[in-house]
């Protein structure tokens, strides 16, 4: 059985053709439109090539932003213009098909469950460290999605009272601390630190920023900056999932996004600063660690995977 998924990103559109094992048979990549109305043509147009090059059982579609628990509106998107849009119906009214639509997070951690890091299992968490902090929940085998179908937002968890100002209007969120932006502005600080900051206050740009994949080659270096500021971050993200296992109790936590391309370098501390969280250490079962095995197809995967589910 064939399914397609469709992952609409910030700024590109990834979809391909999915078999039952979770294995991409035909991938396709464009640019995200910026207008809302372009944007659907180009799912639109996507789906309907897919279809026409294999036969496919049904069309998932992911996005970022609150969907409703009938998993038919999109409440809320913060990259695109869409408020209250009755995304399915329009999209199977073009299509002439039965459409799933998921969060995006919840896609990416449905594909790691299903089909990447997390087989085995019954209870994970998956957090993503990008640009912001994503997060989904399966719970005995099932998405958690609440009450209104939009559980899981975990990386805006309120994380430090009177904290950094975060995108979603409110402040201290766990996503100011634990992301791959939270990396960034934790390099720069140590970068005026002359004791320390060497390494890192010589790739600042003429912005006055340094970029991600150039902190990532410090740490991977063994620069003391770089892994200085990796640790601030990873600490914040373990105590964070030290709560997590006191409410959640998952078996496995998936870590995925850009930040998890090092591997060991960001577990390590996760690990110490989880375990010096959670209440009851050494008296209870603790959860398992791993990096995300999907990368950026995970999304696409999952939400392919949750398609069929609904046929």
């Amino acid at each position: 059985m064939l399914n397609v998924g469709i992952d609409i990103g910030g700024t590109k559109i990834a979809g391909g053709v999915v078999d039952a094992e979770g294995r991409i048979v035909e991938k396709l990549r464009v640019d995200t439109p910026i207008d809302a109305e372009a944007l659907l043509d180009a799912v639109v147009d996507m789906a309907s090539h897919f279809r026409r090059s294999h036969r496919v059982a049904g069309i998932g579609v992911a996005a970022a932003g609150f969907i409703d628990r009938a998993r038919r509106t999109v409440i809320y998107a913060p990259n695109i213009d869409w408020r209250n849009e009755p995304l399915r119906a329009r999209l199977e009214a073009r299509l002439e098909a039965p459409v799933t639509i998921e969060n995006d997070a919840n896609a990416a951690g449905w594909g790691e469950f299903r089909f990447g890091a997390g087989r085995g299992v019954s209870d994970m968490v998956m957090l993503t460290m990008g640009t912001g902090v994503g997060g989904a929940i399966v719970a005995e085998g099932s998405l958690y999605r609440g009450g209104n179908g939009i559980a899981a937002e975990l990386g805006h968890m309120r994380f430090i009272r009177g904290g950094h100002p975060c995108g979603c209007g409110q402040s201290g969120c766990l996503e100011q601390y634990a992301s791959g932006r939270a990396l960034q502005r934790e390099a720069l600080e140590i970068a005026d630190d002359p004791a320390i900051g060497a390494g890192l206050a010589s790739l600042r740009d003429e912005q006055g920023t340094i970029e991600g994949p150039s902190i990532s080659r410090l740490v991977l270096a063994g620069d003391p900056g770089a892994v200085e500021a990796l640790r601030r971050v990873a600490t914040a993200l373990g105590e964070a999932c030290g709560g997590f296992q006191a409410v959640l109790d998952p078996e496995l936590f998936v870590i995925g996004g850009g930040v998890a391309q090092l591997g060991d370098d960001l577990l390590e501390p996760v690990r110490l600063a989880y375990e010096t969280s959670l209440p009851g250490f050494g008296d209870r079962p603790v959860a398992d660690f791993v990096i995300a095995r999907l990368g950026n197809d995970a999304g696409l995967i999952g939400v392919a995977d949750l398609a069929g589910r609904d046929r």
